[in-house]
């Protein structure tokens, strides 16, 4: 990918200031060599040449000695410590645990891999693996499209069986997200743009886009509040859905009800914004695939009607006006007038919007809400000694998620914040190797998951963008 005429300009700047000169050593800033971070190859899950050969080559091309070992560390966590491959009936299935929680999730396993998608075509194994996750989210949609995350054994039983929903054995648990039926579908389009294999368009898949469309449909809530409801007995008010478990009421207007959000915490309003968003892009991909792959014009044609519904609702209720930034994009609303002005850190995010291809990055209602989120007027926006970032309420107030981090820098085109998010990635593992899921805002020895791989793979994923777009700041000795 070439430099912009922008870009160019940034990077020339960095040289100008001296900042690629050199600004000390790891030892000279006070720290310490990060201890071995990799399991030994012998116990590694899975193995790829090309992910290997990456981590060799930038541990070469990256000046910054601590930025080097933590992208060693990272990028290969997911095959390393997380993946379970195998061939069944003659067909590749893997399955993919988060890190510290023995289940997989959609959205994770989705997430885990996709910084892996452009080395497929070099490596046959990966590709295998990647194809993998598609069949096995196939089988899991199938099982129960409301459902979040699930177990390899179809027979365990979860820990929260006892959940007021439709609970199964196989599903560890069952919170509708919108997200878990859109990320299978990010996957598996660009897994076909990426190899041109069609293997994994089977009537499974096809099948798990009739089931996608239906729940769609049902969550628009135009023929009542549809099957789903949700309750959970806990003193943990976000896993609480209120109104018998069904979310507090919308107005019909097209949009698509989340009960919960990508961090699995309940939504205030059901309509959650960064979703209906993520569901158009999907809807429109999924379309793509049927009508090229599976020639069936019907299914095709009846998502990009759905698409489009919910495309014209976003426009039509999505924004509102803040007395700061001026037209911004709501976290959630609920079709009557109401808005939820926030961000959260899970993915999809009003922050990620451009990432997932939803809009593009200087769209104006998307610069303005930009600046809202980096702003105390986010109230999960926080500033500390140890760094700023957006958290949640997940992980509770003053913690930052390396998430959030990753994704300012993904979506920026400055070069100074690029850089300071690196800088604030490198110095918050807590003397660890890895990311977390979120440290507290004035002291990163403070942190939560300990081993949660989506952050590790994704912080590999902007380092190789900042390789691409910014390759200056890799000559940094201290980022």
């Amino acid at each position: 990918m070439g430099q912009s005429r922008r870009e160019f300009i940034a990077q020339q700047s960095l040289l100008a200031a001296g900042l690629i000169s050199g600004m000390g050593s790891l030892r000279a800033q006070g720290g310490q060599p990060l201890p071995p971070g990799r399991p030994k190859p012998t116990d590694r899950r899975f193995i790829s040449q090309s992910v290997e050969d990456t981590i060799v080559r930038m541990r070469k091309r990256i000046a910054d000695p601590k930025l080097a070992q933590l992208f060693e560390h990272c990028f290969p966590n997911t095959l390393d410590t997380t993946v379970d491959f195998e061939m069944i009936d003659g067909k590749p299935d893997t399955f993919v645990i988060t890190g510290d929680i023995d289940a997989m999730w959609l959205r994770d396993s989705t997430a885990q891999v996709w910084p892996y998608l452009p080395l497929m075509k070099s490596d046959e194994k990966l590709r295998m693996l990647v194809e993998g996750v598609i069949h096995r989210q196939k089988r899991f949609i199938q099982l129960d499209p409301y459902a979040n995350a699930f177990y390899k054994d179809p027979s365990k039983v979860s820990e929260w069986a006892k959940d007021h929903t439709v609970m199964k054995p196989g599903i560890h648990e069952r919170k509708w997200e919108i997200d878990s039926l859109c990320y299978p579908i990010r996957l598996a389009w660009h897994f076909w743009k990426t190899t041109g294999r069609t293997a994994p368009f089977d009537a499974d898949w096809e099948e798990t886009i009739r089931l996608t469309v239906r729940t769609f449909r049902e969550q628009q809530r135009k023929d009542g509040d549809g099957p789903y409801s949700f309750q959970r007995t806990t003193y943990w008010a976000t896993d609480g859905v209120p109104i018998s478990g069904y979310g507090y009421p919308v107005k019909p207007v097209g949009l698509i009800c989340s009960i919960f959000r990508p961090s699995d915490d309940a939504t205030l309003w059901p309509f959650l914004i960064p979703s209906n968003f993520f569901a158009v892009v999907s809807l429109r991909q999924a379309a793509e695939i049927l009508e090229v792959v599976r020639k069936n014009k019907t299914l095709a044609n009846e998502c990009r009607r759905l698409a489009t519904e919910v495309d014209a609702a976003l426009k039509a209720y999505a924004t509102t006006q803040h007395p700061s930034f001026g037209k911004v994009y709501a976290y959630e609303t609920n079709g009557f007038g109401s808005y939820h002005l926030m961000d959260d850190a899970n993915i999809p995010s009003l922050l990620s919007l451009p990432y997932l291809g939803a809009v593009k990055a200087d769209d104006p209602t998307y610069q303005n809400t930009r600046k809202l989120l980096l702003s105390e007027e986010n109230p999960f926006f926080f500033r500390g000694k140890a760094g700023e970032g957006i958290g949640g309420p997940h992980a509770g107030m003053h913690m930052i998620w390396p998430l959030a981090v990753v994704m300012r820098g993904l979506t920026s085109s400055d070069v100074q914040e690029v850089r300071q998010c690196l800088h604030i990635l490198k110095t918050t593992d807590a003397g660890t190797g890895f990311m977390h899921e979120a440290f507290h805002k004035d002291d990163a020895a403070k942190f939560t998951r300990k081993w949660f791989a989506w952050a590790n793979t994704i912080f590999g994923e902007f380092v190789l963008q900042v390789e691409r777009k910014f390759p200056a700041l890799l000559d940094l000795r201290d980022v």
